[in-house]
């Protein structure tokens, strides 16, 4: 008879644990997804691309002086070779649901001179999808500065 409650017990440990740990390992892998998403994007940039830089920047791509922004500054930091990540700090470490903020990333193409840049990203969490929407890319800062 004492043992129904113990094993009842035991079992919502094990299940809280389980679920716990599901959601706190996906909140940690945002930064991966959002990393992957940025990566993406900059290669569109660094390709020229704006048309497909504006699809991966879809609120971006609804503003007409964004969008335009965006294309002058695809063709403006058009780079031959292989876009490499050098440094990414995301813009949230973990979260459980949705989140914006800005990212910094320092990426290079090829062999050229690194470019800094922040990046506007609206992040989910587990509880909301756990994806990553970029909303904006600003022009390339200087290498020691912060994002704002």
């Amino acid at each position: 008879m004492r043992r129904r409650p113990v094993i009842a017990a035991l079992t919502l440990g094990v299940l809280a644990f389980l679920a716990t740990s599901f959601l706190l390992a996906r909140a940690l892998t945002g930064a991966n997804a959002e990393r992957a998403t940025i990566l993406a994007a900059l290669r569109d940039q660094a390709a020229g691309d704006s048309r497909a830089l504006l699809a991966r920047m879809p609120a971006c791509a609804q503003e007409p002086a964004c969008a335009r922004t965006a294309r002058a500054r695809a063709a403006r930091l058009k780079r031959p070779g292989r876009v490499e990540i050098v440094r990414f700090d995301p813009s949230v470490q973990a979260t459980l649901t949705r989140r914006i903020g800005t990212a910094r990333v320092v990426w290079r193409a090829g062999d050229g001179l690194p470019v800094v840049q922040c990046v506007r990203v609206q992040r989910d969490g587990p509880l909301t999808g756990a994806g990553a929407e970029l909303l904006s890319l600003s022009d390339p800062i200087p290498g020691e500065a912060d994002c704002p």
